[in-house]
């Protein structure tokens, strides 16, 4: 029997894996001084974005996700 392996805490605090296996990330530069940004960019901040290529599939490895 192989070991189990450990979910790293620091990337299942970042990323979220969907149901159909897509990774989620948040926007960077959305926490604070948001008062001189425009609307324009932080509507374009707001709501999750799409992980793609070799960094999803190791943030699955690293969530235990197959």
């Amino acid at each position: 029997m192989s070991k189990k392996h450990r979910v790293k805490k620091s990337v299942s605090n970042r990323f979220t894996v969907t149901k159909n296996g897509k990774v989620l990330r948040q926007s960077a530069f959305n926490r604070h001084l948001r008062r001189k940004k425009s609307k324009k960019q932080l509507r374009r901040l707001k709501g999750k974005k799409l992980v793609t290529g070799r960094l999803a599939t190791r943030v699955k490895k690293l969530l235990g996700k197959k």
